[in-house]
């Protein structure tokens, strides 16, 4: 009788955002008895923290992390190998060009499989990050499986030479029974709406690649309505962002939460959801959104539309255009049959399409067939 396959999820110790959670989403659904999980953060420093391992040993999974002493460290390399060798991995699973990289570096001559997920690649990167995607996609044919989570993402593998026969398309899911099962909603969004505003929310990373410079440029110009906008998430731009919220003198209505664990909670009491990225695979955030049936705007991009068709699962705006995002964002608060129309199909699309049991499924499927199970 074979034994459940070890499949370690080696992920990112920024936080708990799209990559991670999806990760969580994963594990939560796999058979015991064929997929045993355990999962792995790669962290810069001796006093930071992973917030993805810390998620799994609370859902009852082995966790650990590993220190690099910078962007790259040959000592956790050989960490990661060893940990590998140990504990009889037959899987790595990676998500991301850091993890890809030290997945790749750490099992050279073991028996242990690499598969990378690719979460999305960022639109107009600095010299740096466009170097490290390159990278990550020259070195994808070398990696036993590479497994895109969206058509879009798919498209831009098949090209690349000696990769075509190992792409599978497992397409984004979200944990709806975690949305489900919760059925409290934010006393802070509660009191914001007993005063007679909107509340429009975000949740994601505070990065240029998600267009919050849009978004508030748009939040500014939205002058007939009563509304309060909630920025939920950390991440390098909020400096810059709080500055564009004095400028324009929206203290009183835009407030930054930071990172929550209640995202959830909150979410549910929003009146819209707003995404304004510059790029996406399958964005987890709007199908929680959709699942909890919040209605959505997103920006006109190919990610947000394999969710998202304008008409009625949610509603699209030009990408990086402020005006039509504020007119967008107007019809949809004032129009409460759009808003109907938007939750009830919304919700019935990610169900039908996008649940985490069924990408569960098909993930466990893949690592059976690629260790001949």
């Amino acid at each position: 009788m074979h034994h459940p396959l070890k499949v370690l999820q080696l992920g990112s110790s920024s936080g708990l955002y799209g990559a991670e959670r999806w990760i969580l989403s994963l594990i939560k659904y796999f058979d015991p008895a064929k997929i045993c999980p355990l999962v792995a953060a790669i962290v810069d420093d001796a006093t930071d923290e992973a917030p993805l391992c810390e998620e799994s040993r609370k859902l009852g999974f082995e966790a650990v992390t590993f220190k690099s002493s910078g962007k790259y460290s040959f000592d956790a390399v050989l960490r990661l190998r060893k940990f590998v060798q140990e504990n009889n991995i037959d899987i790595i699973h990676s998500h991301g060009y850091k993890t890809d990289l030290f997945a790749l570096f750490a099992t050279i001559g073991l028996r242990c499989k690499i598969i990378s997920t690719p979460h999305g690649w960022t639109q107009d990167p600095d010299f740096k990050l466009r170097i490290y995607e390159i990278l990550d996609r020259l070195i994808f044919p070398f990696f036993d499986r590479v497994v895109p989570l969206s058509d879009g993402l798919m498209e831009t593998l098949v090209n690349i030479p000696g990769l075509s026969k190992k792409l599978r398309l497992i397409t984004n899911g979200v944990d709806i029974g975690e949305i489900d099962d919760l059925t409290d909603i934010s006393a802070e969004t509660i009191d914001i709406k007993e005063q007679g505003f909107f509340v429009i929310g975000y949740i994601g990373r505070l990065v240029h690649g998600k267009g919050l410079d849009v978004f508030i440029s748009a939040l500014a110009q939205l002058k007939q309505l009563r509304w309060k906008a909630l920025i939920i998430g950390e991440g390098e731009q909020e400096p810059e962002l709080r500055k564009m919220v004095e400028s324009y003198g929206l203290n009183d209505n835009v407030q930054f939460l930071g990172f929550r664990a209640d995202r959830l909670a909150l979410l549910k009491g929003f009146d819209v959801f707003v995404l304004p990225s510059r790029s996406e695979g399958i964005p987890r955030c709007v199908m929680e959104a959709m699942a909890a049936e919040i209605p959505v705007v997103a920006s006109d991009i190919p990610g947000c539309k394999t969710l998202i068709d304008g008409e009625k699962t949610g509603c699209l705006f030009k990408l990086d255009n402020v005006e039509d995002l504020t007119k967008q964002l107007a019809a949809t608060l004032l129009n409460s049959s759009v808003k109907d129309l938007y939750k009830k199909e919304g919700k019935q699309f990610v169900l039908e399409h996008y649940s985490a049991q069924r990408m569960a499924s098909e993930y466990e499927d893949l690592f059976l067939k690629l260790l001949n199970r």
